[in-house]
């Protein structure tokens, strides 16, 4: 394979004429640019230029080599500019999942605050529940992802995680339930209630069941949606009781009373995370910095749901 540096030294003498001129060009001494010269027509087998008394000119051999050498370097030069204008946040493009609830109420923020500071980095994103995300973000499909876990477990394995905030489940029940009037509710309270949840194999759901297990009993479900509306609507229409995270309560509906869990209420932990070990593109971490703000300025703003 020709080597890229005796292409740029093939360059510089043919554009200058001589290879004293090329040695200046370059900063090399004059008997290096010969070497290099002599090394590349050995790898060529051809020679390359004619040497005169006032100095050379390209063979037709050596023309034929730079019609080449000139597109290699080009797009060599356009590969050198592209990954400076990443470094620079001037270009390139970070692949982004979230879970649904982050999805609308964290992303949107984090994403027009990072547009513009950087315009020309390409935002992609998908979604998705974090057992989805997780293995794609380990598999380098993704550059960084915001997963939710109840406790630490398999799902943050070789995942660097940055933690943003957390995200309190609380009880919504209708306005006119009987324990409605009550500020803390109880898991044990709710024994003989219908519930309604997202679906059964979802880590919410699953957190649900295992948290009335802890209480002593099977919860009886009712209904299942994923949409945190729906939900909201089959409560309010009195068909069952439901704990919803606070990321889902940014819209809460009037005929519905949001109440929190005592001793406290459930909490899942909001993260911002990226792949173990992974060399990070720098809109990464600017992207992370961005998120952190956003999760701050969400959980100073954030109603308290407990006095509703």
């Amino acid at each position: 394979m020709l080597n890229v540096n005796r292409l740029l030294v093939l360059r510089e003498v043919a554009r200058r004429g001589s290879f004293s001129a090329a040695a200046q060009a370059l900063s090399y001494t004059q008997s290096a640019v010969s070497q290099q010269i002599s090394t590349l027509e050995a790898e060529t087998g051809m020679t390359l230029l004619v040497r005169h008394p006032r100095g050379v000119s390209l063979t037709a051999a050596g023309q034929t080599l730079m019609v080449h050498a000139e597109s290699v370097l080009a797009d060599l030069d356009a590969a050198e500019a592209a990954l400076a204008a990443i470094a620079g946040l001037r270009g390139g493009r970070l692949r982004m999942a979230s879970f649904p609830t982050a999805g609308a109420t964290l992303m949107p923020l984090a994403i027009a605050t990072f547009s513009t500071r950087h315009p020309d980095v390409e935002l992609t994103l998908t979604e998705g529940e974090p057992e989805e995300i997780a293995p794609r973000l380990r598999a380098g499909e993704l550059d960084l992802a915001l997963l939710f876990e109840f406790e630490r477990s398999a799902l943050t394995d070789r995942i660097a995680r940055v933690e943003l905030l957390e995200d309190p489940l609380y009880l919504a029940l209708p306005r006119t339930h009987r324990l409605a009037k009550r500020r803390r509710l109880r898991l044990e309270d709710l024994r003989s209630e219908a519930w309604v949840q997202t679906s059964s194999s979802s880590p919410c759901a699953r957190y649900v069941v295992r948290s009335c297990h802890a209480a002593g009993y099977e919860p009886n479900v009712a209904f299942e949606s994923d949409d945190y509306q729906t939900v909201q609507g089959l409560v309010a229409a009195g068909v069952g009781v439901a704990l919803i995270p606070e990321l889902a309560l940014t819209v809460v509906r009037d005929d519905i009373a949001i109440r929190a869990l005592s001793p406290s209420s459930p909490v899942r932990q909001v993260i911002a995370a990226t792949a173990a070990g992974a060399r990070l593109l720098p809109a990464a971490p600017a992207m992370l910095s961005v998120l952190e703000g956003v999760a701050s300025e969400y959980r100073t703003r954030n109603a308290e749901y407990t006095n509703r």
